[in-house]
């Protein structure tokens, strides 16, 4: 899978129009088009009656009014959310002062202590403000209107990034652990990627027919697209480590020659993954900094 090939785009949802996509899942976008939000955060309510609503998103007033025009009349029983980024959970708190609900989901964003040395990834982009009713950890359960969601911890693109899997469809709401439209950035020091690829492979053992990710369209093959998933992350791997044995010692080296003509509002994203990339090889001993690994170190392979 190349940068562009195997991913799933054209989707086409207008902002703030509530569709129903499955016979329990309704789904309405936010207008956050971005470079890394491709056309908004997909935010999902889930139920009839008694309902759920995962990554509940920004705090922008027209998605809030729609999400709360889409369960008028029904109650709002969870906020589910999936990462404290802020295109994720800032709408959660709004919703709870208009009705009630509770929030429900990943713990709050704790600066790593390596913040320091390593230097911010997307540290700013965290919602510091979000203060779960709940916190929810791997293997949890919550009922509501006859409806089972399980919670699976899925670390990777932050520390505490969280999947939920709702029983009654066998879907997965995947947040920006896997979206079909592109790869999720990995940006240490919160993001990791080993800890990225721990978490592909559990997805792996699951028996989940559909993701629904918090950008984009389903992915309705998923076991397929985790493989290719997969590969692509282990083909960028060997392309770092071609370029260090060639002798690119630097983040900034290595991206100029393996993201040659790729959009520039993009090349801090990339720089970002090399770098998650060479911290993971670091860790397995297959590549060392000359000093502490970060984004200005030097890298260098490690000869089997």
């Amino acid at each position: 899978m190349t940068d562009r090939d195997a991913f799933l785009t054209g989707f086409d949802a207008p902002p703030g129009a509530l569709q129903r996509v499955s016979p329990l899942t309704r789904r309405i976008v936010a207008p956050n088009p971005g470079a890394f939000t491709y056309t908004g955060t997909c935010s999902y309510v889930i139920g009839h009656g008694d309902v759920a609503i995962v990554d509940p998103g920004p705090a922008d007033a027209s998605h809030i009014e729609a999400l709360l025009a889409a369960t008028k009349g029904e109650t709002l029983r969870y906020l589910l959310v999936t990462h404290t980024h802020r295109d994720h959970s800032p709408a959660a708190r709004i919703l709870r002062e208009k009705t009630g609900a509770t929030i429900a989901g990943c713990a709050p964003y704790a600066p790593p202590p390596d913040l320091a040395v390593t230097g911010p990834g997307l540290d700013a982009s965290h919602d510091r403000a979000y203060a779960p009713d709940i916190t929810l950890a791997d293997g949890d359960r919550l009922a509501f209107g006859g409806l089972t969601i399980e919670v699976v911890a899925t670390p990777g693109h932050t520390t505490n990034h969280l999947c939920f899997a709702l029983a009654e469809e066998l879907t997965l709401f995947t947040g920006d652990h896997v979206m079909g439209w592109a790869t999720t950035v990995i940006a240490p020091p919160d993001g990791s990627m080993g800890e990225y690829f721990v978490s592909l492979e559990k997805l792996r053992g699951r028996d989940d027919r559909l993701f629904w990710p918090a950008h984009g369209g389903p992915v309705k093959e998923p076991q397929r697209y985790l493989r290719a998933l997969l590969h692509h992350r282990r083909q960028r791997e060997a392309a770092i480590l071609e370029r260090l044995e060639a002798g690119d010692a630097t983040i900034a080296a290595i991206v100029a020659r393996i993201y040659e003509g790729f959009d520039s509002a993009l090349q801090r994203a990339a720089a970002l993954s090399v770098f998650a990339h060479l911290e993971d090889l670091v860790e397995r001993g297959l590549a060392r900094a000359d000093g502490p690994a970060t984004l200005e170190a030097r890298y260098f392979r490690i000869s089997e």
